[in-house]
């Protein structure tokens, strides 16, 4: 008996679910445990802490920047020419430092959140891999087009990580 294509084709997708019913997946939103979870709430209060010196440092400078700019437009009739130049110098001097300090604050800021996020989602998938032995999971995925609610194990990872497991 000679099978026409489309009838093959339906009976190995027949095969194939019937096959793949006992398969366990799940779904991991790993934005969702960067917002959420406690060690990343953690993290973001240390760096806050840890950066907020420079922040403040960098505002004052700004601020200093910003009157020096504002007293020189104010006095630029009254000034001399040299002393005009002086104040420009001045200003620019200070423009340029506090670039840099910025460019460096940002620098070092970003590589601290993405050491700290390194460490989270290294935590997160001991987590999911504890909890796909557990449950006998076949597949978690971490991201995807469409996934269903029902799947969804991002919860339990949060609070795995919460409780420090």
């Amino acid at each position: 008996m000679k099978l026409s294509f489309p009838l093959a084709a339906a009976l190995m997708l027949a095969a194939f679910v019937a096959g793949a019913a006992d398969i366990k997946i799940g779904f991991v939103d790993v934005e969702r445990i960067r917002r959420e979870s406690a060690p990343a709430e953690r993290a973001s209060k240390q760096l806050e802490k840890e950066f907020a010196p420079r922040a403040q440092e960098l505002q004052r400078r700004e601020a200093q920047v910003k009157s020096l700019q504002g007293q020189l437009e104010k006095d630029v009739m009254t000034m001399s020419e040299g002393e005009r130049r002086s104040k420009e110098q001045e200003l620019s001097r200070l423009s340029l430092d506090l670039q840099r300090l910025q460019r460096e604050y940002r620098e070092d800021l970003n590589m601290r959140r993405n050491q700290e996020l390194g460490t989270l989602f290294e935590r997160a998938d001991r987590v999911i891999k504890q909890i796909a032995d557990a449950e006998n999971f076949d597949l978690i995925l971490q991201e995807a087009v469409f996934r269903s609610p029902r799947i969804d194990i991002t919860e339990r990872v949060i609070k795995a990580l919460a409780e420090g497991k």
